[in-house]
């Protein structure tokens, strides 16, 4: 796991982190799509969010909560909070043989984490995958930000380095609003492989390949004894 988490609540559902990273300013990028502005926007505002802008959105954000998932906020000007997970995932991944803990299904389950705002989208993953003891790497999996607007759904994709609860924080408690979902990440067939996996597919194909080889040299040694019985009888 990450550095910036100090404990995590192994036998409770609910993860629990402090996180010691700092907000991350991220490079400005090329011109956003049509349905991914208001994405780029929010993060702009958080690169400018003062502690009064904060306290006053975690007062808002704690007086709209139904479900007693309040925000805290701490002296130093960072926040607490929880955010829900749904899992999509396509086939389970795997786990621990040891784990004694269902892998995570893809029937949509929920999970309930609380982060701080200094947790990023990669730490919220791992500690995802280490709540199920997945095995897998985490570069094999992507959380994205799912937001309703206008009677539109937009999926996007978050940067490991995006702060999860700051875009909860914003959109405020109602998850028809936003809502978080794990997917299996979308990338190259070859590179969600760590190191140790790409060797150890070389390997395989080697020993293949060896046998196809072994093989077809034993086909050609006795299709040649063959025709030289055949040319000796002549």
């Amino acid at each position: 796991m990450s550095s910036g988490y100090s404990s995590l609540e192994e036998d409770a559902e609910d993860f629990f982190f402090t996180a010691r990273t700092s907000f991350f300013r991220r490079a400005p990028q090329g011109k956003p799509r049509s349905g991914q502005q208001d994405v780029e926007k929010e993060k702009e505002t958080h690169n400018h969010l003062s502690k009064e802008e904060i306290k006053e959105k975690v007062h808002k954000y704690n007086l709209a909560v139904t479900d007693k998932l309040k925000m805290t906020l701490n002296s130093n000007g960072i926040y607490t909070g929880f955010i829900k997970v749904q899992m999509e995932l396509c086939k389970p991944p795997q786990t621990s043989p040891n784990s004694g803990k269902p892998a995570p299904s893809s029937n949509g389950c929920m999970n309930t984490l609380h982060i701080s705002s200094t947790n990023t989208v990669g730490e919220v993953i791992e500690a995802l995958l280490k709540k199920f003891l997945v095995t897998e790497s985490p570069a094999k999996f992507a959380l994205y930000k799912r937001c309703h607007r206008e009677d539109q759904v937009y999926a996007c994709k978050l940067s490991d380095r995006e702060h999860p609860l700051y875009l909860r924080l914003v959109a405020g408690p109602r998850t028809d609003t936003l809502s978080f979902v794990l997917r299996e990440h979308e990338i190259g067939e070859w590179e969600a492989f760590s190191l140790p996996e790409l060797q150890n597919f070389l390997r395989i194909l080697d020993k293949e390949e060896d046998e196809q080889l072994q093989n077809l040299k034993k086909r050609y040694a006795a299709y040649r004894q063959k025709l030289e019985e055949a040319l000796s009888e002549i």
